[in-house]
């Protein structure tokens, strides 16, 4: 019999391709720490102690495995002064692009990590929970990819115009945003993040051809990865990955973020022994969900991909929407807890 372990001995142990006690699992959970201290969105967002309060409540809560001190993607864009949008009962997202003109390009800079306000805050939450947990569960820090940023930074269509029309200022754009990303990754590290999650839904094939993968987001994953102070896990938010693994598996990352769109046992074969997978349950279809059929995708999900480790269950999309009951988060804990134990049957 396996001894029980902590979270962070789980998943250093599946993360080996050996088998630990049970299965490891993620609730990628941002904004239902708000609703655990009974605050709005916005004002849940707008301390760290709050979002530290929150993450330790709900791994209290549903015994999972990790703390996530994800704020919102839209952080790094208001980190040059950009609007934030909140909202009742969803995440917060970025306002109006801040590149209005491609020429804008040619003096664009990073800013500052330190010292800056919505960053720091990041910072401090994830000191924070590293001084409160110490190394009993893996604290996972997030960094939109240089490549996948510029979608807040531009907006969709303009930026597929730059990638395609200007490929000059693009590249100019690429350094820029490379040279935030490596330094606000290695920031969250020193913080005490144990990893970090590099989030890029531009690279999957759901967005770009493999081949425009090959030639922009898998090069600009290489170059930034092999920088970063820290174990990686790299994420597509829900984009489909399966055509491009073995490029994944090229960029030194650890951990590959999958979708529901793809078949699981396809995705856990691709990966064997060399990348460990991340997954997939629907997020979306989550929010309508009974306790039963919560139960029977776990326990499918379980049978599939746990075997012989290198799989961490989660849902496919990195975050956990926010209308997501308790019945639901506590029916795929009971059922991790229950049917998740090793050796699988």
């Amino acid at each position: 019999m396996v001894k029980t372990m902590t979270s962070l001995e789980r998943v250093l142990t599946t993360l080996s391709f050996k088998e630990p006690d049970r299965v490891p699992f993620f609730l990628l959970l941002t904004m239902h720490g708000a609703m655990e201290l009974g605050l709005s969105i916005q004002n849940y967002f707008s301390k760290s102690e709050n979002v530290v309060e929150g993450q330790l409540r709900l791994r209290e809560k549903y015994k999972h495995d990790c703390c996530f001190p994800f704020f919102y993607a839209g952080i790094e864009t208001e980190a040059w002064g950009g609007e934030i949008i909140y909202s009742d009962d969803g995440p917060p997202n970025a306002g109006e692009p801040i590149i209005t003109k491609f020429d804008q390009i040619e003096r664009f800079e990073a800013p500052k990590i330190r010292n800056n306000q919505p960053l720091q805050k990041v910072l401090n939450a994830i000191e924070d929970l590293k001084s409160r947990i110490g190394n009993d569960a893996p604290i996972i820090g997030v960094v939109m990819s240089p490549f996948s940023l510029p979608v807040m930074q531009l907006g969709f269509e303009k930026y597929l115009d730059l990638m395609i029309e200007h490929p000059a200022l693009f590249n100019k754009l690429m350094a820029v945003n490379e040279s935030f990303c490596v330094e606000w990754a290695n920031a969250q590290i020193a913080a005490g993040a144990t990893a970090i999650c590099y989030f890029d839904p531009v690279s999957s094939t759901t967005v770009v051809t493999p081949e425009m993968y090959e030639r922009t987001g898998f090069q600009i994953a290489k170059r930034v990865i092999a920088q970063i102070k820290g174990p990686t896990a790299t994420h597509f938010a829900s984009g489909r990955c399966l055509p491009i693994i073995p490029k994944v598996m090229e960029t030194g990352t650890a951990i590959i973020g999958c979708s529901v769109e793809e078949d699981s046992q396809e995705i856990k074969n691709k990966c064997a022994g060399k990348l460990s997978m991340l997954g997939n349950l629907n997020g979306i279809e989550m929010r309508r969900w009974t306790s039963v059929e919560a139960e029977a995708k776990v326990k499918e999900l379980i049978s599939i991909a746990a075997p012989g480790g290198g799989f961490i269950l989660s849902d496919n999309h990195g975050e956990i929407p926010f209308q997501v009951p308790d019945e639901i988060l506590l029916t795929i804990s009971e059922t991790v807890h229950t049917f998740g134990n090793y050796p699988i049957n």
